[in-house]
């Protein structure tokens, strides 16, 4: 009926605005909060009432840009990383646990953890690509560092990156030499083969030996050149001399003693 017409009218209208206003408030929320738009296969979550950002195994090939910045622990594992630039994670003061094992990355740049020496106090780097690292990429980090199972050069940096980290407990045993400036500690254990052998001494002493065989080289070469060049010398004065002795008597005594002359 007509009357019923006149009823229902508000009725409809009221729910068109309630909607209208659920619609808007959802549309500012999400313009209000754009760093919830995680990458995929990455979620946030509270683990033992620490602040938890997972993106394990979720086929990533860098760090993402779109982490919490009061995040706590971060898993990066299991994805294909190849490398670690400068300033990777300067926005994440507040980390106290990075877990970026089982990647594939094979250089980490100087400055890579900087800004997490305060807080940071576990890093994962195991099963990865790791051959050679400078010391300077992990400087003034005091975090537990795990670096097993890399296919490592055992040689003077790594000697110098081990001793300048304090290693994860129980990781040290996976550590072992993939390739060596010395054949035999290749399958070796680094911690064993340090024990033994200061590679950084007998690097310097490599360097010492090149050095001097270089400078016995050169030295050689200049006596060489001034045996040569006294004896070209003499051999061209004592043809002159000879010369000069089938001369007259005067030119030859005046010849002479400027052929003297200049042979002194």
């Amino acid at each position: 009926t007509a009357a019923q017409r006149v009823l229902l009218c508000p009725i409809t209208m009221e729910l068109f605005l309630q909607n209208l206003f659920l619609l808007l408030l959802f549309l500012l929320v999400s313009c209000l909060h754009p760093a919830a738009a995680f990458p995929k296969g990455c979620y946030p979550s509270e683990e033992e009432g620490l602040k938890t950002f997972r993106c394990s195994n979720a086929q990533l090939t860098e760090v993402p840009r779109d982490i919490p910045n009061d995040t706590n622990k971060l898993y990066l594992d299991f994805n294909q990383i190849p490398f670690l630039p400068r300033d990777a994670f300067r926005d994440l003061p507040l980390l106290l646990e990075l877990d970026l094992s089982h990647n594939a990355i094979a250089r980490v740049e100087s400055g890579a953890f900087q800004g997490l020496a305060e807080h940071l106090h576990s890093l994962d780097l195991s099963s990865n690509r790791l051959v050679s690292v400078s010391k300077d990429a992990f400087s003034n980090l005091k975090a537990k560092v795990n670096l097993s199972n890399n296919p490592w050069l055992c040689d003077c940096r790594l000697q110098e990156l081990i001793r300048a980290v304090e290693l994860a407990a129980d990781s040290s045993g996976g550590i072992v030499c993939d390739s060596s400036t010395q054949e035999e500690h290749v399958g070796k254990a680094f911690l064993q083969v340090i024990a033994d052998t200061d590679l950084c001494n007998v690097y310097k002493k490599t360097t010492d030996i090149a050095m001097l065989v270089t400078m016995f080289g050169w030295f050689a070469m200049v006596i060489s050149y001034l045996v040569y060049y006294v004896r070209q010398n003499q051999e061209d004065a004592r043809r002159h001399l000879e010369y000069l002795k089938s001369l007259p008597s005067k030119q030859r005594r005046s010849e002479e003693s400027s052929t003297i002359s200049t042979v002194v």
